[in-house]
């Protein structure tokens, strides 16, 4: 399994403890405006809107809620006009890390990034450095309960690339473009796809095997994916399963 998938099931359990629902919503209904504001209303022409719309709704963000950002975003309404910005750095090990964020004011987020980096043994680096180390991807979660054949068949003929196993959960992946078509034939199987969103998935892996190490890699991604303007953190790391439970626990 790879860091990422590893670090979302952790941010998934977190997030189902976590009494912080308020700054969840706030983050994806960031990014509803931003998908609005870039490719317009209407979602029958507008994939990244209908992805986000997707997010918003199984994160469970209020309809009105989200319809308002739309209309900030398509500027129906008066909004903040939030800028898309990615950073690329180093967490301990050399594991590397992708930070997307959607900001307001560049020069802050930039700073503020940067510190958070430097206080929890990492490094910041030019763009470009690592993100050669992950590639875009469609990512659908479906339930283990799932028959793996008949989720595997549905998928892949709707244009689905891979399967993995995620312990408590499988894992579909698909060309960022048949996104939504693989999550639509799955809800037409009545497969129960979970969350779907647009992901940046790591080609290769470092191994992080001492539990002091890993602590601290996992310190640092959790205070960037903490940090109001970060919408998503990426990482490469591959950590023991045992290791990552004690960090959970």
């Amino acid at each position: 399994m790879s860091g990422h998938s590893k670090w979302a099931t952790t941010k998934y359990r977190k997030g189902a403890q976590d009494s912080a629902r308020a700054k969840v919503f706030a983050k994806i209904i960031r990014q509803v405006e931003v998908a609005a504001r870039e490719g317009g209303s209407d979602m029958t022409a507008n994939a990244g809107l209908r992805t986000m719309y997707a997010k918003a709704r199984d994160a469970s963000v209020p309809i009105d809620t989200i319809e308002r950002a739309v209309k900030r975003g398509s500027g129906e309404l008066e909004g903040v006009r939030y800028e898309s910005i990615a950073y690329e750095g180093y967490a301990t090990d050399g594991v590397a890390v992708i930070v997307e964020c959607l900001s307001d004011n560049r020069n802050r987020t930039g700073a503020e990034i940067r510190n958070l980096f430097n206080k929890n043994g990492g490094n910041m680096s030019e763009p470009g450095a690592v993100s050669w180390q992950f590639e875009r991807k469609g990512v659908i979660a479906v339930p283990r309960s799932c028959d793996e054949e008949r989720l595997l068949e549905v998928a892949m003929e709707a244009g689905a690339e891979d399967l993995t196993d995620e312990g408590e959960r499988w894992l579909v992946t698909s060309d960022p473009a048949d996104l939504m078509a693989v999550h639509t034939a799955l809800e037409e199987a009545k497969l129960e796809p979970g969350a779907s969103e647009l992901s940046m998935v790591p080609t290769t892996t470092v191994e992080v095997t001492s539990e002091a190490e890993a602590k601290q890699v996992l310190r640092l991604i959790e205070a960037l994916d903490d940090h109001d303007d970060v919408q998503n953190v990426y990482a490469n790391f591959d950590i023991p399963d045992e290791v990552m439970a004690a960090y959970e626990g």
